[in-house]
């Protein structure tokens, strides 16, 4: 049996190390001075139909569609005042394809503008599509931008079947387990799409990326030229990915670092391309390198990733970007699988240097106290505000007493550029809404924006499929959420399983 991330579990996917693991060819329906014109100037990350105001996703990846569950479902919520709420599953006329059981439509979300006509478009994942006869092997999914909004335009699809992209459809391969879309420096688009059960040669699960730009596809493993590291069994290259306008990066949490199996590490590209399409590669941390710590089995270094520009002491970028790594694996002294996080820059050439060594709730002076099994980092979100880096951490495991066994919560710290840490915290009952119960995984799900933090609740909400809270990043401990997302409420259609498993 493939050793791949179980279908339709977006938490226990990843909880222990036996289950770890011109862009586009569609045209525009507009010209594109038209286009650019009627979305408007662009520049606002998420904002679907060009007005300006950015826009929420929220994803149910273990929706019901049409009587097939766990076919997936992402609704977006648009900022401003002239659209409602749409619901996107692969039975919608705007979607190609049709639904399919266990496809978990939604897994992965991006957005960027791929076919610079002003507006973003969005990117979903469905990993555990099954193409012709490979079970699981996956799909991505392109839903373009438009002023009336994501249904107004075309869509397309891609997965390792088709004819260009880069590999063959096998079972278990996940592609779209992750994705990336960004603009880069120069303004040229892409789109990084993660495939951590790929088998490389001979070797399971070693995992690799497609990536795709200038309508050209790229295969990137670490076989690849001048990428570090050598393909080995359960590597899980491609299981997370982030990206900024410098640098995509790409997770490997199976990443063996000598002996020690499932470590983790990250690899860092740069934007420009070699003659097979593949980004250049810069180099590739891991907790011995620069030193965070000891890589020891198990950490899952790299499981969740964050990337966001970094701007110098003026609030000017000039291609830098901090990069947050999460380890729910991390022991601290005798405390097994408490987790860790490390934050680091890395200048445009790719030279990186730590921030943070390791934030964990066994700090000085924060909130909390390292548990077993908290799995701190499980997800991380980030974000520069001014000249200050605020970092969320998901503490899924974490839990109050056991009647209240693993109801998650989320851990806030702010890390300005002259030194110094604070941090605030957040959990079930006190700050996000509701009473506390059992196995509710707060902090698998975290999203980040300029102004909010997304907090994704999709578990253990009695009688509910799930909600997204919206936090200001400068909240204190137990304050309250500014805004709530949830299934038939504010024109959000109603329904679901699991509201709030990915969101952006």
């Amino acid at each position: 049996m493939r050793d791949t991330p179980e279908r339709g579990s977006v938490w226990c996917a990843v909880i222990t190390v036996c289950t770890l693991v011109g862009l586009m060819t569609v045209a525009a329906p507009s010209s594109p001075a038209s286009a650019v014109a009627a979305c408007g100037a662009g520049g606002v990350d998420a904002d679907f139909n060009g007005d300006g105001v950015r826009d929420v996703v929220v994803a149910d990846p273990e929706a019901t569609v049409g009587g097939k569950q766990r076919a997936g479902a992402v609704t977006v919520v648009y900022g401003g005042t002239g659209l409602g709420p749409e619901r996107f599953d692969q039975d919608s006329d705007e979607v190609r394809g049709s639904a399919q059981e266990g496809a978990e439509f939604g897994l992965s979300l991006a957005q960027a503008d791929l076919n610079g006509d002003g507006c973003s478009d969005l990117v979903v994942g469905a990993p555990y599509t099954d193409v012709a006869d490979a079970q699981d092997a996956g799909a991505v999914h392109v839903l373009y931008g438009d002023p009336a909004g994501l249904a107004a335009n075309a869509s397309t699809s891609y997965d390792q079947g088709q004819d260009g992209v880069e590999g063959g459809a096998e079972s278990g391969d996940l592609f779209g387990y992750a994705v990336a879309a960004q603009r880069s420096a120069s303004r040229a688009p892409y789109l990084a799409v993660g495939i951590p059960g790929e088998d490389v040669g001979s070797v399971p699960d070693a995992g690799a990326v497609d990536y795709l730009s200038g309508g050209t596809w790229g295969w990137v493993d670490q076989d690849a030229p001048g990428v570090a590291g050598a393909v080995e069994v359960n590597d899980r290259f491609g299981y997370s990915l982030a990206s900024t306008p410098s640098h995509l990066v790409v997770g490997a949490p199976g990443e063996a670092i000598g002996a020690e199996t499932f470590a983790g590490a990250f690899w860092i590209f740069g934007g420009s391309l070699d003659t097979a399409g593949r980004p250049a590669p810069l180099g590739a941390p891991n907790q011995e390198s620069p030193a965070v710590g000891v890589a020891e089995s198990g950490d899952r270094y790299s499981t969740s990733i964050a990337a966001v520009p970094m701007p110098d002491a003026t609030g000017t970028y000039k291609g830098g970007s901090y990069v947050v790594a999460g380890s729910p694996g991390e022991a601290l002294g005798d405390t097994e699988e408490a987790g860790s996080v490390s934050v680091y820059k890395v200048t445009a050439a790719g030279v990186v240097t730590t921030v943070a060594p390791g934030l964990h709730q066994n700090l000085t002076g924060t909130a909390e106290t390292a548990e077993r099994a908290d799995h701190f980092g499980q997800q991380v979100a980030a974000v520069v505000q001014g000249t200050t880096l605020r970092v969320a951490a998901g503490v899924p495991g974490e839990e109050s007493g056991p009647e209240h066994t693993d109801k998650g919560g989320v851990q806030i710290f702010a890390l300005p550029p002259g030194g110094g840490l604070s941090d605030s915290w957040i959990d079930p009952g006190y700050g996000i809404p509701g009473e506390p119960s059992p196995r509710m995984y707060v902090g698998v799900s975290l999203g980040a924006t300029p102004d909010a933090l997304l907090v994704g609740a999709p578990y253990g909400r009695s009688g509910a499929p799930g909600a997204v809270y919206a936090f200001d990043w400068t909240v204190a401990s137990g304050g309250a959420a500014q805004h709530t997302y949830e299934p038939g409420a504010a024109g959000i259609p109603a329904g679901g399983t699991a509201f709030g498993a990915a969101v952006r």
